[in-house]
């Protein structure tokens, strides 16, 4: 029987965040300076006839989170919306709290829970030595995947060293 034999050494690396990100405002400047100004210095690419940019965002999420409150400040209900956008985050939250169906079925007053909501993008590189990797923004930490070259990580931790929201 054959054995498997190793061919690459991926490597996986997460910067908890000292606090939170602020707001989805804020962490969407975050994620646009990186597509905007390449900070890691990634090359752009072509693979199977596509033509990729050097920095581009492939995934990203938002969950807005309402909690309903009766007379006495109980909570009696909540929601948990997710979207793909920044935009339809907004639009989202803002439907759920004029929404008198749900204020009704929920018997209790909308209110918005910003400290717990959520929100993620995923942004592919490729580094000038070939390497594709994937830099994940949450609002709580940062993760570098499937890179190799730890010059790699050391670029992308001190473009993070340079953001103060990522400390």
């Amino acid at each position: 029987m054959a054995d498997f034999i190793q061919k690459t050494i991926v490597k996986t690396a997460i910067r908890q965040l000292a606090n939170p990100i602020a707001d989805v405002a804020a962490f969407n400047t975050i994620v646009q300076s990186v597509l905007t100004d390449n900070p890691f210095g990634c090359v752009a690419y072509t693979t199977a006839g596509v033509d990729h940019p050097a920095v581009e965002k492939t995934k990203e999420t938002y969950v807005a989170k309402i909690f309903y409150q009766d007379a006495d400040a109980k909570t009696v209900g909540t929601d948990n919306v997710k979207f793909n956008s920044v935009a339809g985050f907004n639009a989202g939250a803002a439907a759920l709290l004029a929404s008198a169906a749900l204020t009704t079925a929920h018997a209790g007053t909308p209110v918005r829970d910003l400290d717990n909501e959520t929100y993620s993008a995923t942004i592919r590189c490729r580094d000038p030595n070939g390497e594709l990797y994937m830099v994940t923004l949450g609002r709580e930490n940062v993760s570098l995947t499937s890179y190799s070259d730890d010059s790699i990580r050391t670029k992308v931790e001190t473009w993070a060293d340079t953001v103060p929201a990522l400390a």
